[in-house]
């Protein structure tokens, strides 16, 4: 019962706990981008605002994940922060002006890598090309001590293709395979830290973290 509650605590001050130092991570003038929205990241690059003023460019991530980047910009235009919607295709474009890629993650693994919503990968290439940090804000409940859970295209589920390419396009259809998938796989070295509700670590820590959190029964499930 008590592990029970201390997952509990975790879950409920997670927002609180990564945004605490979101202030020395985010400076004046800075322009950030993001992928998406994720709850995580909004609390954090909110946290930051109460002491900087900065601009941050979200991108939309469409099809798959219903254009959640509106939502995210939408909530962060809200709260005063200086905010652009673009289109995924612009990110590589825009990658010259940003100073630090915000990302979330849907899992951690083991080695370091992550899935992150669709597009993250586009993002963080992007970022290596110009040579821009790239950090991760993700609750540690979200570690895994799995090392393969991706495969060629880098996703674990998919959406329905025809949000990528019409059905009514006819025969083109028919000459193409079309994926839709929900989430990318981030390769570790693409990934400059993660911050996390217990402070911030290199992906090359993560399976450290992880043998802190599972036992070795856990591993195999």
């Amino acid at each position: 019962m008590e592990a029970i509650q201390d997952v509990l605590d975790e879950l409920e001050t997670v927002y609180d706990n990564v945004s605490k130092n979101a202030k020395d991570h985010i400076h004046s003038d800075e322009i950030i981008l993001t992928i998406g929205k994720s709850s995580t990241v909004e609390a954090f690059l909110k946290a930051a605002a109460s002491h900087r003023k900065y601009t941050v460019i979200v991108a939309d991530t469409a099809p798959s994940l219903v254009y959640s980047g509106r939502g995210m910009a939408q909530s962060l235009s809200s709260s005063g922060i200086s905010t652009v919607l673009v289109p995924d295709s612009s990110v590589y474009g825009l990658m010259s002006r940003i100073n630090k890629v915000v990302l979330g993650a849907h899992a951690i693994l083991a080695n370091g890598g992550m899935f992150a919503t669709t597009g993250s990968l586009l993002a963080a290439t992007a970022a290596r090309a110009h040579s821009t940090p790239v950090v991760v804000c993700s609750g540690q409940f979200k570690l895994t001590p799995q090392w393969n859970l991706y495969h060629e295209y880098g996703a674990l589920d998919f959406a329905d293709p025809s949000g990528v390419l019409g059905f009514e396009e006819g025969d083109l259809v028919d000459k193409v395979d079309v994926v839709n998938p929900y989430y990318d796989y981030v390769r570790p070295e693409m990934i400059d830290a993660y911050i996390t509700n217990d402070g911030d670590h290199p992906p090359s820590s993560v399976h450290r973290l992880i043998k802190e959190a599972y036992d070795d029964e856990d591993y195999e499930l």
